[in-house]
């Protein structure tokens, strides 16, 4: 009978013991896959935000329509530039308002000056946009220029704090997984302590006994790694349905799920700290 075989014998008589077993190494994993999840949406949005090439130039109140025009064609022939839209100060009022919010509508309508919108191609240097940036700033009928460069470096810090908070959780879950399947492990080989006493006697190694627990450990590190997998899909997916259209136009994309390479990473490791778990605690309970 070979390793798998009886490793399927086995988690078939205690499969009420594994079953708890993989739903702990579950909720272990869902808490790691959350926060990689976030992280990889948070450098999606860096990396989009980066390259994305956007500028706001918001002009003073007592800015003449002719100097806007002339701003604008200045701004339109410079290079990497694809895009010049102007946004009069009643189209900014309206799009605000359009949202109805209350308390903005009370505010005066020098809170919403005009402004051009620039668009700028995604293969543009960021020193070039803000050598841009500066240029029109100097202008005396511009008010301030938003390149959003200030977003995107504390995006960065963001992703920088959530990738540490995923290696310290990853810790967390490798010590969570050891400590579920070793003692799932150890109590399963209680239960079998008859047939293993009989394998030893008629001459079974301990590698030979050992084998089926360390599949089934490694088999409960997976499944659970999955399942987590899956949990996390269905959350995702229910977030996503809900998710406001405006929130993705103003962020610049759509969220998105675990890369496959990562899910497999997941699993594989899953199934490898439920391997080695298996393997450290039978080390010293397979002497009789």
């Amino acid at each position: 009978m070979t390793s798998l075989q009886r490793a399927w014998r086995g988690g078939k008589n205690d499969w009420r013991l594994h079953l708890l077993s993989i739903f702990s190494v579950a909720v272990a994993f869902v808490t790691l896959a959350s926060a990689l999840l976030v992280v990889v949406n948070v450098d999606g949005l860096r990396d989009r935000w980066a390259r994305a090439g956007r500028a706001s130039v918001y002009f003073r109140v007592e800015t003449t329509q002719a100097q806007v025009r002339a701003i604008e064609d200045a701004v339109r022939a410079a290079p990497g530039v694809t895009d010049v839209r102007f946004v009069s100060s009643d189209e900014a009022r309206r799009e605000v308002l359009g949202r109805g919010d209350r308390v903005l509508a009370d505010l005066p309508s020098a809170a919403f000056p005009a402004s051009l919108e620039v668009m700028v191609d995604e293969g543009t240097e960021g020193g070039k946009l803000e050598s841009l940036a500066s240029r029109v700033q100097a202008l005396p009928q511009v008010e301030s220029v938003e390149t959003y460069q200030d977003w995107t470096q504390r995006l960065a810090s963001v992703l920088s704090g959530g990738v540490t908070a995923s290696l310290v959780l990853a810790f967390v879950v490798l010590g969570a997984v050891v400590s579920v399947v070793a003692s799932t492990i150890r109590l399963a080989l209680q239960r079998r302590r008859i047939e293993v006493e009989v394998l030893k006697l008629v001459g079974a190694t301990d590698s030979y006994v050992r084998r089926p627990f360390v599949v089934e450990g490694a088999a409960q590190g997976g499944i659970g790694a999955f399942l987590a997998l899956v949990i996390l899909a269905v959350l995702y997916g229910i977030v996503r349905q809900n998710l406001s259209g405006e929130l993705t136009t103003l962020v610049g994309m759509q969220p998105v799920f675990l890369p496959w390479t990562f899910m497999l990473a997941m699993v594989t490791l899953g199934s490898a700290l439920g391997a080695v778990a298996a393997w450290g605690s039978l080390r010293k309970l397979l002497v009789v």
